[in-house]
């Protein structure tokens, strides 16, 4: 997921797939949840300059187009596992773009503004300041999406919209490895077993245990790619009382054991790596 600040000028925002441009000026910003080409021009039909070679010339972070001065953007990106981007990403549109000057636009601001000041200074701590300010303009820039357009497909942004099932999304994320029934989450939303199951999947798309487990195996995936844990250590960690049971889970969700997930992602990123 790729994000983009408009801090000084305007700009147009063409991206793949999509019916109409964006035209952005300062203050605004956007994300792109799909991986679709995409192009930034400074007015309609001026040819574009391939990105890859304009940031591989970039000078102490900052990388410059067409010698001039006139627009200035801050950038970067957001990382999910498969199995977060199925739970994130699914029910959002191509493009959120987020006008400047709106009521709902102004912690975004506040939080762009932040950032920029840290890149710039680079105090101690800035990049971990920064990374984190981003999470929360993140947030906020959902929020926007949530409040000005209902999703129309299930997921865990919409689960978030409806307040039961929001309070059991809280309950799972704050404590994973707890064996959880239903029954349980539903009293963490004050409601009856037989009101959240229903309220949950047509939310989310699946049930509360379906979301527990798959919620479970993500976060094993990305300890499986630490150095530092065992198997057994992440299945604890996770939720799983055994090896065996973690390693029947996985397979059930991923198609792979953990073993062999955990050695063809190493593989992959290390291809990657040598390509580089």
């Amino acid at each position: 997921m790729k994000f983009n600040a408009v801090r000084r000028g305007s700009c147009l925002l063409e991206v793949e797939g999509a019916v109409e441009s964006f035209a952005l000026s300062a203050g605004d910003c956007y994300l792109l949840t799909r991986p679709n080409g995409f192009v930034l021009r400074s007015a309609p039909g001026v040819p574009p300059a391939d990105a890859e070679t304009v940031f591989a010339q970039a000078d102490d972070g900052i990388a410059r187009a067409g010698g001039g001065d006139e627009v200035f953007l801050l950038g970067g990106s957001f990382s999910f596992g498969s199995r977060a981007r199925e739970l994130l990403l699914d029910g959002l549109p191509p493009v959120i773009h987020v006008a400047a000057g709106t009521p709902q636009a102004r912690t975004v601001e506040w939080a762009l503004d932040e950032i920029d000041r840290e890149l710039r200074h680079r105090a101690a701590g800035s990049t971990l300041v920064a990374e984190n300010l981003a999470v929360v303009m993140l947030v906020h820039v959902l929020r926007v999406h949530l409040a000005r357009t209902p999703l129309a497909a299930p997921g865990w942004l919409a689960g978030l919209a409806d307040p039961v099932v929001a309070a059991a999304l809280a309950a799972v994320h704050g404590d994973p490895a707890r064996a959880w029934t239903v029954a349980e989450l539903a009293r963490a939303g004050s409601v009856s077993r037989s009101t959240l199951a229903a309220r949950f999947k047509q939310a989310v798309g699946q049930g509360p245990s379906e979301y527990l487990t798959s919620w479970r195996i993500e976060l094993a995936a990305r300890r499986l790619l630490d150095d530092g844990e065992t198997l057994s250590s992440v299945a604890r960690a996770v939720g799983y009382g055994s090896e065996s049971a973690l390693s029947t889970a996985f397979k059930r969700v991923t198609g792979l054991s953990p073993r062999d997930y955990r050695r063809r992602v190493r593989s992959h990123t290390s291809a990657a790596t040598a390509n580089l």
